[in-house]
């Protein structure tokens, strides 16, 4: 169906649309085919298949240098391949990045031009990753004419894009004659794309000039910025600073064109100033001026002294190769934007984390390594300043710091910002250490009229003493800044072997108490409390345990807080408790009705926002009873938030389930606080048992709880008997329960149950 035209108005108010021609079938051939004559092959290679159409529909209809368009399509590298190869004098191939892979297109790229020689076809980029850019080694080893995200190509876009490709197409096959030249200009591309930065780039733009002209490099290649404010309105600018020159003009290197200019610069000036007038090169019989459009807001151009007027030829070689550079030149100043984004921080504009590995990295592998400490300097206390003072207020005092700390460089140090607060002074140990790095800080900051004092913590490593890469040593640089600030000693703190052993043996454990969790290898032991008078069981402490794969047994002491540290212990908890909670069910099915279960329960277990709902879930979904399940607290947990824990406490009690506090006597608790839990058991430490046999004075302190317990209604068990004679004596002081090896081991529910049969009176 043909388009409509839209009205004028319409298209003022919308330049971006396009008006399409009407739509007319193509003249057939005597066997109903297309007539063959002068189009234009455009071969689209996308996965999408709406991106297909949109092309088409966009495109379909127009004419370019007065030839119709007749489009090949490819849903993949694989189809495009096999097209290729058949199908000849394809002008154009829009070609998608991310195919069946994620560098489909950049291959299928090589493949076009390495193994079916196809050096005149122009290939535009297409990507639906916006923000994505090659990198620099991509545009170096790939030959590539244009680079587009797809939601940059509107219509209007994308028919300026495909008539410039299709011009420089007609132009190369214009030239064909003349292939020494075009092959010049391609090793010309290639070899310009291999440079690093704006500056190299645009001096090789005039070697390869004189080399595409027979003649030795002689010009001026200038930058023009038409945004810059200070720039007079004119039809010639004023000053052109210049980024290369060579032969005559070399002694303009670092300085500008200006209207003061006279002779040969004067003359360079001029001739530049029309080409960015007219936006396309401009010959005279003495001189070449080349215009290079710049799509980032910024123009270049160049002024070639000519031996001799050009001819069609020479003039084409250079409108192509002009195209080449004007590509080239936005992909240098992207790539160097893009490595500055990388590797410096946009505020202090120091080197960043990553740039600081690479440092590092090259400084181990060197004879500076010997002498080389690298240092991590954090500011106390930014946060409470930059929430209270705002974010502009600590930006300016960051800033502020940076520039402080790079009075260093002058020592030959290497000063970089690696996030938040937190810098980095690598260099000599004469002068990276605490006295000289934290007295920087003993002058106040001067910060919008206002003089702030700061300090700084330091944590150091030693490079002498490092023996793995550079980001292994920032880690444990990390490590040693937070051993400092828990420390608060000194401010300051120096990475050891044996700390790093620790931190790495603590992770290693924590991935494996998690991969074995998962696989069952926790599991509940059940110790026996009994009656110390009838020696009849009353009930169990559900024990965790920690069996690997191997049979190593792992102790408690040791994974209990690495579970805590790693917030494992949720998980964990809920499964001692689920489980302790159905093995209670089953000794009760078992006819030990009146046998009460004890569950230990971890600090941060306790205070989770959930447990309330976890302990509420568990009792239901096994059926135990709560006036026979008891959770132990410790004694120190219980001190903490004494409030915050009554109340908790209180919301616990309303389960029906009783609360005993473990270890008790090793802390300092408050009795007149004691007297506000609602706790229904303590539990006399281990250690105050033992010492009832040891000393005149050692059971002072059992007798002591027993007493206390008695006064304020609440039963006690003694923990770790395991004697007759510390039984006896806890008998004599009138404590009703024990616990410990003198009555049983921890046990598996099997064994457990054997016990409690040949334990438990008929």
């Amino acid at each position: 169906m043909p388009l409509s035209s839209p009205p004028l108005a319409a298209i003022k108010d919308d330049p971006d649309d396009l008006l399409f021609l009407e739509e007319r079938k193509l003249p057939l051939d005597a066997d109903g085919g297309p007539l063959a004559g002068p189009v234009w092959r455009i071969l689209i290679v996308d996965d999408d298949a709406d991106v297909h159409t949109t092309t088409t529909f966009a495109l379909g209809n127009l004419e370019m240098q007065h030839r119709p368009l007749v489009f090949l399509h490819a849903y993949s590298a694989a189809q495009a391949r096999e097209l290729l190869a058949r199908e000849g004098d394809i002008a154009v191939i829009l070609l998608d990045v991310v195919m069946e892979e994620d560098d489909a297109g950049l291959h299928l790229v090589r493949f076009i031009r390495e193994t079916l020689k196809l050096v005149d076809v122009r290939i535009i980029l297409r990507t639906g990753q916006p923000g994505y850019a090659p990198e620099i080694d991509a545009i170096r080893d790939f030959d590539i004419n244009d680079y587009k995200t797809k939601s940059e190509l509107t219509r209007i876009k994308l028919y300026t894009t495909v008539t410039a490709a299709v011009r420089s197409y007609e132009q190369i096959r214009a030239i064909g004659k003349s292939r020494s030249g075009l092959d010049r200009i391609v090793r010309a591309g290639a070899e310009l794309m291999a440079l690093q930065g704006v500056a190299d780039f645009a001096a090789g733009v005039l070697t390869q000039v004189g080399g595409i002209l027979g003649c030795a490099a002689s010009g001026v290649l200038c930058v023009h910025d038409p945004l810059d404010p200070t720039e007079p309105v004119d039809s010639v600018p004023q000053r052109l600073p210049v980024v290369a020159c060579a032969g005559l003009f070399a002694p303009l290197a670092g300085a500008a064109l200006t209207a003061q200019a006279h002779g040969a610069a004067a003359d360079a000036l001029f001739a530049i100033g029309a080409a960015l007038a007219a936006r396309e090169n401009v010959y005279t019989n003495t001189a070449a001026a080349l215009y290079f459009n710049g799509k980032s807001g910024r123009d270049f151009a160049a002024y070639i002294p000519l031996v001799q007027p050009l001819g069609d030829i020479e003039k084409r070689l250079l409108e192509v190769f002009c195209g080449t550079v004007a590509v080239g030149l936005e992909n240098v100043e992207l790539v160097s934007h893009l490595h500055t984004a990388a590797f410096y921080d946009q505020l202090s504009k120091l080197p960043n984390r990553t740039r600081l590995v690479e440092i590092l990295d090259a400084t181990l592998a060197g004879p500076a390594r010997a002498s080389s400490i690298l240092s991590l300097v954090d500011l106390d206390h930014f946060a409470e300043t930059n929430d209270a003072l705002g974010h502009q207020f600590g930006d300016l005092l960051l800033a502020a710091v940076a520039a402080r700390l790079q009075h260093c460089q002058g020592l030959n140090l290497t000063v970089a910002r690696i996030g938040g607060d937190i810098f980095s002074v690598l260099g000599d140990a004469a002068v990276v250490n605490p006295e000289y790095i934290l007295s920087l800080f003993a002058t106040p900051f001067s910060i919008d009229g206002q003089d702030v004092r700061v300090s700084a913590t330091m944590g150091l490593v030693r490079l002498a003493e490092h023996d793995g890469s550079g980001a292994d040593a920032l880690k444990d640089a990390d490590i040693a800044l937070k051993r400092a600030k828990v420390q608060q000693r000194t401010g300051h703190f120096y990475f050891s072997r044996s700390m790093g052993v620790e931190i790495r043996e603590r992770v290693r454990m924590m991935h494996a108490l998690r991969t074995g969790f998962a696989a069952g290898e926790l599991f509940l032991a059940y110790q026996p409390q009994v009656d110390l008078v009838s020696r009849r069981p009353v009930g169990a402490e559900a024990l965790l345990r920690w069996k690997t794969a191997d049979g190593t047994q792992i102790s408690p002491v040791v994974f209990i807080p690495i579970a805590e540290y790693s917030g494992l212990i949720i998980e964990i908890g809920e499964f001692v408790l689920r489980s302790a909670c159905q093995e209670l069910v089953r000794l009760r099915a078992g006819g030990h009705r009146d046998f009460t279960m004890s569950v230990n329960v971890s600090q941060v277990q306790f205070r989770h926002p959930l447990f309330l709902q976890m302990l509420r879930a568990a009792l239901d979904d096994s059926g135990a009873p709560p006036a026979f399940v008891e959770l132990e607290i410790t004694e120190s947990m219980a001190m903490e938030e004494p409030q915050q824990l009554i109340e908790m406490l209180a919301e616990v009690k309303r389960t029906g389930v009783s609360i005993a506090i473990d270890d008790f006597g090793t802390g300092f608790s408050s009795l007149s606080y004691l007297q506000r839990l609602q706790i229904d058991r303590l539990k006399i430490d281990r250690a105050f048992v033992t010492e009832i046999t040891q000393s005149a004075r050692g059971s002072s302190i059992a007798e002591m709880v027993i007493q206390l317990g008695r006064n304020l209604g609440l039963s006690v068990v003694a923990e770790g008997v395991e004697d007759e004679r510390q039984a006896h004596i806890l008998q004599a002081l009138g404590c009703p329960m024990g616990q410990g090896f003198l009555f049983a081991r921890p046990m598996a529910p099997a064994e457990l149950d054997a016990w409690l049969l040949a334990n438990t009176p008929a």
